[in-house]
């Protein structure tokens, strides 16, 4: 009913803005009102990823619809209405509850459905059937008339524009959610990731343990690992990926061995730096993520990582400060502080749209 387009449009940005990022929307079609009669409706599928469960995507577009002005009621008879969420699929879930059966159990009779989905991806299997998209829609009885639209629906994804960044690198201090930030960027943008490999260091775990005796051998290891890792990953072309999206930038390396190395090893240490830094590509983009030191410890606790337990928030505020001194001597426009300390972008998607406003507009 209404602005049919308008409202079609406003569903997907609250479906983009609550439930999950749009990998693609559909043409749209109209068709007759089926089950009674009415003004044709207006159709189009989403293709949406999401960290939600199914309970969590049904509570979501529920609201949605309320908030839409869609007034539900116990009657059974279908009715014109401003606006119709349909869960079709998750994956190749199957689940029947009094609340939501998935997959939908009418989409093998509805063209007005299958069209829509044959444009998004016609060889998704029904895990049911076991067919797919394409031969459902082959095999219908519904013969009602469809007739695609001109007009095509604007995906919310596309004011936050990455594609003038070819490399962006993600900082921020232990525990700051750099690779949280880093890993959802690159699943929503098609970014190649690339992740630092501190786990495979062995001196990690025995530097917290005697901080003064592994420091230069930890630092010297950390260096050569990710000028290796960068020079790699950000030299080879994939044809397949938009952008470069790393959790760490190399100049870490110079920030932390700032702190942990006595002066006559970090001059040793800085010169080896500067003699291979001159190789690697700068990021268009440079990111860092700040957290307060109580928000960092909490964090540090909860991951469980056991030889980072003794960290302390001294320690922390140090390397805070070396992140702040080397972006004030930075000479950039292309540098973001992006204060995350009362925001949790893993768990409230509407903080990571928030993050991304801030780092992307």
């Amino acid at each position: 009913m209404g602005d049919r387009f308008g409202y079609l449009q406003k569903a997907i940005n609250l479906l983009f803005e609550n439930v999950g990022t749009i990998k693609g929307i559909s043409s749209i079609y109209e068709t007759p009102a089926m089950g009674f009669d009415g003004e044709s409706f207006l159709n189009c599928a989403v293709w949406i990823t999401t960290e939600m469960n199914a309970s969590q995507i049904l509570t979501s577009v529920l609201a949605i619809e309320i908030k839409m002005g869609r007034e539900r009621t116990t009657s059974g008879v279908y009715t014109s209405r401003p606006i119709d969420i349909d869960i079709l699929f998750i994956d190749e879930t199957v689940l029947d509850s009094p609340d939501l059966i998935v997959p939908h159990p009418r989409i093998g009779q509805r063209k007005f459905v299958l069209q829509p989905m044959f444009d998004l991806n016609p060889k998704f299997i029904h895990p049911v059937s076991n067919k797919s998209v394409a031969k459902h829609l082959e095999e219908t009885l519904d013969n009602s008339p469809i007739l695609k639209q001109d007009q095509r629906m604007v995906n919310p994804m596309k004011k936050f524009d990455i594609s003038r960044y070819n490399y962006i690198a993600i900082e921020g201090n232990i525990g700051a959610g750099k690779t949280s930030l880093a890993t959802k960027i690159a699943d929503d943008f098609n970014a190649k990731l690339i992740l630092e490999r501190f786990k495979d260091n062995p001196f990690l775990p025995k530097f917290y343990d005697d901080a003064a005796r592994y420091a230069f051998p930890l630092e010297m290891s950390f260096l050569a690992d990710r000028y290796q890792q960068l020079v790699d990953d950000t030299t080879q072309l994939d044809l397949f990926k938009e952008s470069v999206v790393a959790d760490y930038d190399v100049n870490k390396s110079l920030i932390f061995a700032g702190i942990t190395l006595p002066e006559e090893e970090y001059a040793l240490y800085k010169k080896l730096f500067q003699m291979m830094h001159k190789d690697l590509p700068k990021p268009d983009l440079y990111i860092y993520l700040y957290q307060n030191t109580e928000r960092l410890l909490e964090n540090i606790k909860k991951r469980g990582r056991e030889y980072e337990q003794s960290i302390q928030g001294e320690y922390l505020q140090k390397l805070n400060a070396g992140y702040l001194e080397f972006i004030k001597n930075q000479h950039s426009d292309n540098i973001r502080m992006v204060d995350i300390s009362e925001r949790d972008f893993v768990k409230n998607r509407s903080d990571y749209l928030s993050v991304l406003n801030e780092i992307l507009n």
